[in-house]
Order: C-alpha cells, then structure tokens, then sequence
C-alpha cells in the first residue's frame, strides 16, 4: 500500500509548497492557453498535485485513500506483482484524461486556470465501485448507499452540473476521471465485467 501513502504525501507536499509561493502556484496550475502556445504539457500533471486551500486538499486526500486502499488491494488480486504500475496509470491516467475537455474548451482563454485531484480520484473512486459494488458509501458523510448506486448518482449528477455550469468546479474532470477509471479498468482485465455483474445478482 505505499504507492497510496506516496501519492498522498507528495500531494500534499506540492500543495503546500504552492501556497507558500506564488510562482511555483502560477507554474504548476492547469493553464491550457499556455499549454497549447508554450508546450508547458507538463501542467496536465503538476495541477492535478496541487490544491486551492486546505479544505480542498483534505476532502480529495480522504476520498483517495478512502477508495484507493480497496483499489489498490483489489488490483493485487487481478494483477499481482504488476498492481502498482496499473494503479499510477489509473491515478496520473485519471489526471490527465480529466483535464483534457477543459483544455480543448479554453485553450484560447489566457484567463483561465484549474487545479486539484478530483479527475484523478474520481478515476480511483470508479474503479472501486467496479471491483465493490455492493460496499457500503456515505453520501454526504450522512446517507448509505451502495457504492453502485452512489457512482450512478455521482456520474448523473457530476454530468448535469458541468453544462449547468456557474460554480467555479469543474465537474467535467469528476464525470471524465470517473469514465477513464471504468474503462481503463475493464480493458485491462474484462473479467472484472463479469465478476462485477455476478456480485450484483449474488444471493449471498
């Protein structure tokens, strides 16, 4: 389970240096204008490291070990020695893959800027519900659902809010992140499909 601690540590590493210095906060947001005009691609990675504030650093760090503990236990079994690579593909894979709408949508808006691991724990989060969809998940911290039924709710509700717009999150890395964790997972083991499906119909 180290790669978990390591991610989550140097998360919080960079996030804290970043708000310590206004220049390493400018060169490590996601700014897809520099991207395209600068070939900065790095910004891809180095943003999805970074967070605005504390309460948004925590909230991701407990949803990422949270989920990537039982991924990460749940890869071992379908992939044995060859889990860890798997799973910092899903995770920097998630990142990327989150980010890539936003950067096709303001690629020639100098003005904009995002951060944060949402893309890439919600790419974790979607690979637990596949290996787990019958665990137990506390919406709000206050209602329990089956982690099926939460991810439905999750991928409904992160869809609708990304072309309502007007909150300043981007909810189109939630809905892709997640999308990449799925898909990413079942091509690289589909029998994850069929053990998913017999959990869900289980009687025991």
């Amino acid at each position: 389970m180290l790669i978990v601690y390591a991610i989550l540590g140097i998360t919080v590493l960079m996030s804290i240096s970043a708000w310590q210095s206004s220049e390493l906060m400018n060169r490590w947001l996601m700014r897809p204008y520099l991207v395209r005009n600068n070939n900065q691609w790095y910004r891809f990675i180095t943003s999805g490291f970074i967070h605005a504030d504390w309460t948004h650093l925590i909230f991701n760090m407990i949803g990422f070990y949270t989920f990537g503990i039982s991924v990460y236990s749940g890869y071992l079994n379908y992939f044995g020695n060859g889990a860890i690579y798997i799973f910092i593909l899903l995770y920097i894979g998630g990142m990327i893959v989150a980010d890539i709408p936003s950067y096709l949508k303001h690629k020639d808006h100098s003005w904009y800027a995002s951060l944060g691991a949402s893309g890439a724990v919600s790419a974790v989060a979607m690979a637990s519900v596949l290996l787990y969809p019958l665990s137990s998940i506390y919406m709000m911290g206050i209602l329990r659902l089956p982690a099926i039924v939460w991810a439905v709710i999750y991928l409904v509700s992160s869809q609708y809010l990304a072309q309502k717009g007007g909150d300043n999150i981007n909810h189109s890395a939630h809905f892709y992140g997640a999308l990449f964790g799925i898909v990413l997972t079942l091509a690289l083991k589909p029998v994850i499909a069929a053990d998913f499906v017999q959990q869900l119909f289980s009687r025991n």
